[in-house]
Order: C-alpha cells, then structure tokens, then sequence
C-alpha cells in the first residue's frame, strides 16, 4: 500500500507541475533543449514548421536558414519572399498542447491506477474466503464412507 501510495504522489506531483507550467516557462525549456539538439534536427524542424531559427535573439550562425524553404506560397521571382518567423511562434502551440496532455493524463492516470489497484485488492479479498470460513467447512463435511442415518425410514439392511 505504501507503494501504491508513493506512485500516485509522483504521478500527481509530476501531472502537476505540467498543467501548472506557463508560456514563459515553456519558452525558456524549449530554448534549452533548441540549444541541446543537434543541427540535424535543427534543420528538419525548420523545413517542417517553415520557420527560421529559435526566436529573434538566438540565430545560429552554423546552420542558416533557407529562404527558399519560407516562400513555398509566393513565387520567388515575381515577389520578394518575406522574413521567415522564428519557430518558438510557430511551435508555441504545439508546446502548450503537449504539456496540457501529458498533464492531463497524468493526472487521470494518478487517480485510477490507484482506483484500480484497491479495487483489485478489495475484489480480491472478498472472493477469496478467509482460513475461518475454510477451517469450519472441512471440519463439516460429510465422510463419503459412512451409511447415512435412516431412522426415521429405516431400510431393510440398515444396522442400528
């Protein structure tokens, strides 16, 4: 019990603290980890989400953005392509909606793992009788090798 005690205090601490984190929290984790990665994944973040860099202040200077990547609505050559926007803009929502997840889950998952498991343990020992009852019902079975008492409608060959 202690453990399942301990599990869901993480588990609702953990679902917590993702529910509770605001927008400049977020930004700040994900510049992080936009720092951390590599310049692969960098690079295929941009060309998916067609954005340019992490925000305004962080430009990387080894991996440049392609402008092309940015003016796939416009033509090139008859327009000039507009800047690329940062791509904490254009991931900013995606964040905020994957923290609101996992928090939410979380949270539900605290709540009925613990359910489950004094459910489970409840089912369990009230389907399974206790060495009482299990004593008193071998004590007072019937012995299969003894004739049964007729006395009231006695059989010709019952011995008294």
């Amino acid at each position: 019990m202690l453990i399942l005690f301990l599990l869901f205090l993480i588990q609702f601490s953990i679902a917590c603290a993702c529910l509770a984190v605001n927008t400049k929290q977020q930004e700040q984790l994900a510049e992080q980890g936009w720092i951390h990665v590599g310049d692969d994944l960098k690079a295929k973040v941009q060309t998916t989400f067609n954005c340019c860099g992490f925000n305004n202040t962080t430009e990387d200077p080894n991996l440049p953005c392609k402008v092309t990547s940015c003016c796939q609505s416009t033509d090139v050559n008859l327009m000039s392509c507009p800047p690329c926007p940062p791509c904490m803009q254009k991931l900013q929502s995606t964040i905020d909606y994957a923290f609101k997840l996992c928090g939410s889950i979380g949270l539900f998952f605290s709540f009925t793992t613990r359910k489950i498991h004094e459910l489970i343990l409840v089912l369990s020992s009230s389907l399974t009788p206790s060495p009482s009852f299990l004593a008193r019902r071998y004590r007072n079975q019937l012995d299969p090798q003894e004739k049964a008492a007729r006395a009231i409608f006695p059989q010709h060959n019952y011995v008294y």
